[in-house]
């Protein structure tokens, strides 16, 4: 008797993970190394900080999780490339600007520890994942959303020096904010992030971590990128 032949399943496309703290550089550095691979790009925090702005446009509490578990299964996220870089539609309207703020930022914080929330995006950030490779940029790629990652980065750095980064880059766009207020809204973040029930902030243990302070763009390029080098 004849059997039918056994279908092997396609391995899964190649993902680094680039997980760390607010303002390490993780969307910076995220893009150059997708750009130097030519893979796909996830922004994971862009998802949260859209349930957040969707949230806020409806009025929803913060403090009440029914209703922010319903916000994210019907909150629609799409990414678009232009020449001013990635933009992101929420409801199909362009909140790019709005999801940069940070107030957007502390709205992603309290909904990220909620793990109903996390279970719905779960899947729809793991959909990123297809050839030639993915970037994945977030707070738990490499332990929760991709563990069998083949790469893992941690990107850390001090927080006076975080709190100067995106002092700077709020300033560049002419937003009004304080040093001495970011670096509270920073620290007082990493504590909510670090010490929250599901998927706190901290680095795989398979994860190669990078200390940023004082470091130049390129250079951590290249120390990301040479994390790879071994299995290449």
């Amino acid at each position: 008797m004849n059997s039918s032949p056994s279908v092997t399943a396609p391995d899964p496309a190649p993902v680094l993970t680039i997980d760390g703290p607010s303002g390490s550089g993780k969307g910076t550095i995220s893009r150059l190394v997708t750009g130097r691979l030519g893979w796909h790009y996830l922004d994971s925090g862009a998802l949260y900080r859209a349930v957040g702005v969707a949230a806020g446009w409806k009025d929803i509490d913060l403090g009440d999780p029914a209703a922010l578990v319903r916000c994210a299964f019907d909150t629609r996220v799409d990414f678009e490339d232009d020449e001013d870089g990635l933009r992101v539609l929420v409801n199909g309207t362009d909140a790019t600007h709005e999801l940069r703020m940070e107030t957007a930022g502390a709205a992603a914080s309290a909904i990220a520890a909620i793990a109903e929330v996390r279970e719905v995006l779960k899947d729809r950030q793991r959909a990123f994942r297809r050839p030639p490779g993915l970037v994945a940029d977030g707070r738990d790629m490499g332990t929760v959303i991709f563990p069998d990652a083949a790469y893992k980065v941690f990107l850390t750095a001090s927080a006076d020096e975080r709190a100067q980064r995106r002092y700077k880059q709020l300033k560049d766009k002419g937003v009004s904010v304080t040093f001495a207020g970011l670096l509270r809204e920073i620290l007082a973040r990493d504590a909510r992030d670090a010490n929250r029930a599901v998927a706190p902030l901290r680095p795989a243990e398979d994860a190669v971590t990078i200390d940023t302070t004082g470091m130049a763009i390129d250079d951590v390029v290249d120390r990301v990128l040479a994390v790879m080098t071994p299995a290449q």
